[in-house]
């Protein structure tokens, strides 16, 4: 576990100026959660069975919708296939270097199949509402893991490249219909001599409305975070596209910039998702 840090200063690093002053007790699990930063350069030490039972335990334990439980988790150790999955998600290297690679994925599979074996309906799951129960069921359960890692001292950086080519991400892992995956996670020691900083966000104000959305959120806010971000940046000699608001909006500035995702509709449905 990382060693506890006063939480002030904990949201001093995650807002800078524009930190909220909070009174409360001292909280091991929030001063965790207010530690977390994407780490990308591993010792060479490996993750026990023993810890990765207790990332899938806190996993499990995350909500669910209905108890439907809608995902899977496939954990990749062997260094050729974290290669083959690197290259599938833009080449980087750290998911070539971490000693174990999770993929998180959306599972109506196991659904079907219950269905299938008992005689029992499943046609809701060609609808796009299931398509979300299972991405947000995913997404739950990995960051209950993500949390889990780092509080047992290992370090982890969520990988959205898994959705770059899903078709044959699908094929490297062996994916019955109706799976995809939908991240993956790179999981290791942190190596001591690259530490990464605590990232800032955007203030509360950008993100906390108040009984109604509040439209005036996306200009104060946002300008008073531009700052914040730039000099992170800097810190941490980071390649950026500008400020935040030029960076962010570059990522999004049209199909051409989603490398490959653009097409992630058609290859869902090739992968058993009609999205009715």
């Amino acid at each position: 576990m990382m060693a506890p840090v006063d939480t002030q200063a904990l949201l001093k690093a995650r807002y800078g100026a524009a930190a909220p002053p909070v009174q409360a007790p001292e909280n091991p699990v929030i001063q965790t959660l207010l530690q977390h930063r994407s780490v990308r350069s591993y010792t060479p030490a490996d993750v026990s069975d023993d810890v990765l039972r207790l990332m899938l335990a806190a996993a499990q334990s995350a909500s669910t919708s209905s108890n439907l439980q809608c995902w899977s988790v496939v954990a990749v150790r062997d260094p050729e296939r974290k290669q083959r999955l690197a290259a599938l998600a833009g080449d980087q290297r750290h998911v070539r270097a971490c000693p174990l690679f999770l993929v998180w994925l959306v599972d109506l599979a196991r659904l079907d199949a219950t269905g299938q074996r008992f005689q029992l309906r499943s046609a809701a799951l060609d609808y796009m509402e299931m398509l979300m129960v299972g991405v947000i069921d995913a997404t739950l359960a990995a960051q209950n893991a993500a949390v889990a890692a780092e509080a047992q001292g290992l370090g982890i950086v969520y990988i959205g490249g898994m959705r770059d080519r899903p078709e044959e991400v699908a094929a490297e892992l062996g994916l019955p219909p109706r799976t995809v995956a939908v991240f993956g996670m790179c999981v290791g020691y942190p190596d001591p001599g690259r530490a990464t900083a605590i990232k800032p966000r955007l203030p509360v104000a950008a993100v906390l409305h108040h009984e109604r959305y509040d439209a005036a959120a996306h200009i104060g806010p946002v300008d008073e975070y531009l700052e914040t971000a730039s000099a992170f940046y800097r810190d941490q000699q980071m390649k950026t596209h500008g400020n935040w608001a030029e960076h962010s909006l570059n990522r999004v500035r049209g199909p051409e910039a989603m490398r490959g995702r653009e097409l992630l509709a058609g290859a869902l449905r090739a992968r058993g998702f009609p999205l009715r």
